[in-house]
């Protein structure tokens, strides 16, 4: 129960990565919001999931959509001693020139953005608790970027500079912020990813990952927990890669 009693946001909760980090931090003891854009799929598996998890809108990419549910969680919860940034959006691998401008507004809004939103609503209450852990999903096309998706690898390089400066300003007030950067996993953003999927463009991707699978939300959520518990107490600023061998 590494988790016993914490009060937890995952954005993007309802399913791939974020269900796998939500299920594994109510395993551990946490009460848990499932944000996400996707109400339906947040409250049934919340349902699924029983007491302990509460479902609650939100489009992270929107100032007041993340201040609603910022409320909603502190009325649920109580309060909020970590939070993980989740939720995010892919694209489809085309040469860089040829992503429109409202693509590229979409990616930035929801994987990055989103991180200045969620911070600027959260941060002051955990200095006001004088604690907290911030957990930013990125992604290893922030360190080892794939051709194609140009724009995509850019977000995740921001995420991860964010979290780095992040963590250096908010560590003297016992905030701790740190990221995961997972490799392609099983979800349904893999196809967005590859394009088409097939057996063949699945050996590609498989090809690149010396440990030979994909990563899973389970594996997202081990990781998650060890970076949020208070195993890891001196441990701020890092990314750490979930990736199988990807980026060695």
């Amino acid at each position: 129960m590494r988790l016993s009693d914490k009060k937890v946001i995952v954005t993007g909760g309802a399913s791939g990565f974020g269900a796998g980090i939500v299920k594994k931090f109510m395993a551990e003891g946490a009460q848990v919001v499932i944000a996400d854009l996707n109400l339906e799929a947040a409250q049934n598996y919340a349902k699924e999931l029983g007491d302990g998890a509460y479902a609650v809108h939100a489009d992270v990419s929107d100032g007041p959509s993340v201040e609603d549910m910022v409320n909603a969680a502190l009325k649920r919860l109580g309060g909020i001693d970590i939070l993980v940034n989740n939720a995010g959006v892919g694209q489809l691998p085309k040469p860089l020139e040829e992503v429109d401008e409202a693509e590229f507004d979409r990616m930035f809004s929801v994987n990055a953005k989103s991180v200045y939103l969620t911070a600027r609503y959260i941060v002051p209450i955990m200095k006001k608790n004088g604690a907290g852990a911030i957990l930013n999903i990125a992604s290893t096309a922030g360190v080892s970027p794939r051709p194609g998706l140009a724009w995509y690898n850019a977000s995740k390089g921001w995420m991860i500079t964010a979290t780095r400066s992040m963590a250096i300003e908010l560590a003297n007030k016992q905030i701790r912020v740190n990221a995961l950067n997972p490799v392609a996993g099983d979800t349904p953003m893999l196809q967005t990813f590859m394009g088409d999927d097939t057996p063949e463009t699945r050996a590609k991707f498989l090809a690149s990952i010396p440990i030979g699978r994909f990563s899973t939300p389970e594996d997202l959520g081990n990781a998650a927990c060890f970076l949020c518990s208070d195993e890891a107490s001196m441990i701020t600023g890092v990314t750490m890669e979930v990736d199988g061998g990807r980026c060695i």
